[in-house]
């Protein structure tokens, strides 16, 4: 039998009461990274960490030894424990894959000196990494059988402005790194700019307005015309951003954000202001705001029962008749780097599954946008 750990008591059952209300037993997987390149190698990691350049810092050594780009047998060992589950109508567990579509071009921006930034799609990254040259038509085929739809999470999860001023500034740190090819590492502030590169929408100056949008807008086009559909959701790199944004968003096909129910917007300077978010609320430009409420996180340096504990986190959102909306990163799943991490991550995920058909028959799994849609039309 679920039982609630005290984390989860007054706190979680009084977040779970505003927004959108359904009584529909709804799970959605949300998983974010897909597509970004994080670590090259372990062996890049070990040399920079030698140099002691941090790697380690809170849950980022978890990303360095175990994140990178997904190979052709991490898709095939997911889409295999996805296709093994089937809900109330018969369809299989779908993974919403909150997806960069580039990288960037780490010998063109050596080559200019580190004057001018350059970027290459994630598709020609692929081909340079063993195991991944043929990636991309799992991809495809996880998109066909509608157990892995990609959606939007920015064109790179870097902040452009801040890296490229640090490298451009001869950052000693930076460009090591860089030299890596990787720039995701537990960055100090550099030069009175607050912000971790891989918060991609965070904003030193409110003028850098202009590029981020520049930058969505050309990553919104590259979705289209590498997936052949305009992306619908959003999910800001490290969640934090300027709603500034929204409009430029929305004008480009955005209908839905997710976002945290208590959003850190990014002011600039290092200034953040909180607002509420909650299930099912419009902004002014028209678009839906979806929360995640339940977290698994099986490879994480905090050592828990991930299972039971999302399992508790899904029990109380259906006892509030909410959705399930499972936070789940690309991490968790990848064995390029640590075979053992990607069969950790799948056996925890195939146990959750299991567990979540048995105890709701009824259940059904559903992409982002699908719920989104669905909310969106019991609001008409």
């Amino acid at each position: 039998m679920l039982k609630h750990t005290a984390s989860e008591g007054i706190i979680k059952n009084l977040s779970n009461i505003p927004g959108w209300r359904t009584d529909r037993k709804l799970v959605v997987f949300e998983s974010d990274d897909w597509g970004t390149i994080r670590t090259s190698s372990i062996e890049a990691v070990d040399r920079l960490t030698a140099k002691g350049i941090d790697f380690k810092s809170l849950d980022a050594d978890r990303y360095s030894y175990n994140d990178t780009l997904a190979s052709v047998k991490d898709l095939e060992a997911l889409f295999e424990v996805l296709s093994s589950v089937k809900d109330s109508n018969n369809h299989p567990a779908v993974f919403t894959a909150v997806s960069l579509v580039a990288n960037p071009d780490f010998n063109a921006i050596r080559n200019n000196g580190f004057s001018q930034y350059h970027y290459e799609p994630f598709t020609e990254t692929l081909k340079k990494y063993p195991g991944c040259e043929n990636s991309f038509t799992l991809w495809k085929q996880g998109i066909n059988e509608g157990i892995f739809i990609p959606q939007f999470h920015g064109r790179e999860h870097l902040n452009i402005p801040a890296w490229m001023h640090a490298l451009k500034n001869g950052h000693p740190e930076t460009i090591e790194v860089f030299n890596e090819g990787m720039w995701g590492y537990v960055n100090k502030f550099y030069d009175g700019r607050m912000i971790n590169y891989q918060e991609a929408f965070n904003i030193h100056d409110p003028d850098e307005i202009s590029l981020l949008n520049e930058v969505l807008e050309d990553g919104l086009d590259l979705f289209e015309k590498i997936f052949g559909y305009r992306a619908k959701l959003f999910v800001a790199p490290n969640s934090l951003f300027s709603n500034k944004i929204e409009e430029h968003l929305a004008l480009h096909g955005i209908t839905f954000i997710s976002q945290a129910k208590l959003q850190h917007i990014a002011l600039g300077y290092g200034r953040t202001r909180r607002v509420l978010r909650f299930l099912g609320m419009k902004n002014k430009w028209g678009q839906i705001y979806l929360n995640r409420n339940c977290f698994f996180e099986p490879g994480s340096a905090e050592r828990k029962d991930w299972v039971n504990s999302c399992l508790n986190q899904i029990k109380l959102a259906f006892k509030w008749n909410k959705p399930a909306l499972i936070s789940s990163h690309r991490v968790n799943y990848i064995g390029g780097l640590n075979i053992s991490n990607r069969e950790n991550g799948l056996n925890q995920l195939e146990e959750l599954l299991k567990k979540i058909i048995k105890l709701w028959p009824d259940v059904e799994f559903v992409s982002s946008d699908q719920l989104g849609s669905l909310i969106m039309d019991s609001k008409k």
